[in-house]
Order: structure tokens, then sequence, then C-alpha cells
């Protein structure tokens, strides 16, 4: 393993001019291509199951309100369903919605033998509970990985959840299949949002990497960031972390998405992450891109939860 940053910030910044100078770049997580790759083995799985068991998995996807980057990211979703052959059922419901009536829905989605996953797209309209909703989805179909008894058995030693949170799975599996190594490694989670930042560290802590998190109030990060092998950042903040604050030869994912006025771009933007990708490239082991990275991932993991879950039917 390469060696330990020093602790003082100077010397920390010393340590990493001095590594620039002979340092090559870092391996490029390419998160597109590793997604890609679960895919076509999702694929090779679901086929399996209908020649053998006559089953289909489906995915019901809800989506409440007509928000365009919700009605982006469920379209990307229902096409990746149809490219591994996963069943999408579509529920397009108005905006007005009542709570009872959509819990009424889930609970239909519940029932529905042919259903093997159940993602309620967020944000929900703001008379409606989100925490409640997600609560009544049966913990056998909750693909998104956030039902309490789920993330309680994430928390829990010795007891393993039905579904692992999809962003957090993805960060893992990228890490695993680049040939990093969790075990033993001090692991720093930049972040501690219930949708990544803590179920990250309890993933990490299952793979018995020694777990630190940062968070907004978090004294001198730097410092803590620079002893890691492993950076896990997710924390919503454009260019956080700089290429000074990574160890030498530390793995980064990079969940961040974050956007940035960019007068160059037809958009007027462009989307960095929470590291400064130029600078930690040049120091990092390995680095995840932005985008092209985590993203992919996330609905790469969903596919796969929700072929688990038809799975997990057949041996019922």
């Amino acid at each position: 393993m390469p060696h330990r940053a020093p602790a003082t910030a100077a010397h920390g910044t010393l340590s990493y001019l001095l590594f620039l100078s002979s340092a090559s770049m870092a391996t490029i997580i390419d998160g597109k291509a590793i997604a890609q790759t679960i895919r076509n083995e999702i694929a090779i799985e679901v086929r399996s199951l209908f020649q053998n068991y006559n089953m289909v998995p489906g995915l019901a996807v809800v989506i409440v309100g007509m928000r365009k980057d919700s009605q982006s990211y469920v379209s990307m979703k229902r096409k990746a369903c149809a490219e591994v052959g996963i069943r999408s059922i579509d529920l397009d419901l108005p905006e007005d919605i009542s709570e009872a009536d959509l819990i009424e829905k889930v609970h239909q989605l519940n029932a529905d033998p042919d259903v093997h996953g159940i993602l309620v797209q967020l944000p929900l309209p703001k008379h409606i509970n989100e925490e409640k909703v997600l609560s009544e989805i049966n913990i056998e179909k909750d693909v998104d990985g956030f039902h309490p008894l789920n993330i309680g058995k994430l928390a829990m030693k010795g007891r393993e959840p039905l579904f692992l949170p999809c962003t957090p799975k993805g960060c893992l599996e990228l890490l695993s299949r680049s040939g990093v190594s969790i075990k033993g490694q001090k692991a720093v989670v930049v972040g501690r949002s219930n949708i990544v930042g803590l179920p990250v560290s309890l993933l990490l802590l299952k793979a018995d990497a020694t777990v630190t998190i940062v968070h907004s109030h978090t004294q001198d990060p730097e410092n803590i960031i620079r002893e890691a092998d492993i950076v896990i950042a997710a924390a919503g903040q454009a260019m956080m972390i700089k290429g000074d604050w990574i160890k030498p030869g530390a793995a980064v994912i990079d969940v961040g998405t974050n956007a940035v006025d960019d007068p160059s771009k037809k958009s007027g933007y462009r989307l960095v992450g929470d590291v400064d990708f130029q600078e930690a490239s040049k120091v990092a082991g390995w680095i995840t891109p932005v985008p092209g990275g985590v993203g992919p991932m996330t609905v790469a993991m969903l596919l796969k939860n929700t072929l688990d879950g038809a799975k997990r039917r057949i041996v019922q």
C-alpha cells in the first residue's frame, strides 16, 4: 500500500506536490462499461428464468406528477428494463393524487405476483408523506433497498437485508470489479445522507473496512480524507475535495453530480463531481469520472435487485 500521508496540511501539500512530479495518471473506473457488462449478465439470467420457469421479472415504476427530471429518470429506467428483458409496469399518476390513493396503488402492486420490484420515484408532491408511502412497499419488493427493515438488517452484524440500496451497492461493485481490495483498508465516506452516505458506510463495514464518516460538522476534514485508502464522496458540493486531500494511490468513488456554469456548453452548464477530478486523477490509484462513473451503476443495480427479487420467488 502507498505510504500514509503526513498529518499536517502543509506537509500534506508538499507530499502531494512531490508525488505529482513522479506520478502517472489514475486508472479511470469506467462505470458505463462496467454497468453494461452487468446488464449483459442480467439479460442472460432473465432469458434463463423465462426458459426454465416461464417467469419474466417485473419492475413497477410509479411516478407522481410531471417533474421533468423525474420523467427523465423514469424513462431511462424503463428503457434499461426493456434492454435486459425485464417487464416494466408503468404507473403515471396525477400530481393531485391523495396519499391514501397512492398507498392503495402500492398495496395493489404488493399483491400482484407478476411484480417483483416496486420503485416509487422521488421526490413526491409536498402533500404526500414520502416515508409513509415507502414504508408501505412490501419488503420483498423493496428494490430501492430503503425499507426500514432492509436498512436495519444492513446495520446489524450477521444479518442480511433482502435488498441493498442501488447507489451504495453500485459503489462497492465498482471497487470489486476494478480489483480494489476493501478488507482491512481505511475508508472515508464524505456525506451522511440516508440515500448514499449512511448505507455505503454500513456496506464498507460489512466488507471489513475501517470506516470514518466526514460531514458538515467534522473538524479538519482534509487530514481525515488524506488518511483514506478508499474515498467515497457523496456530499453534494461541487469539487470540494481537492487533489492534495487524496492519499497517493487511493481509490476515489465520486457519487456527486453537481451542475456548474459553463458558457461553452449549449446547456450553459456542465456536470462535475464532489472531487476535483483533474487534480485528483493525478494522485489517486483509481477514480470514477462524473458523468460516466457511479450514475450508470445505480440503474444496473436496480435491474439486478429486480432480478434477485424474481429469483427469490422461485425458491419460495
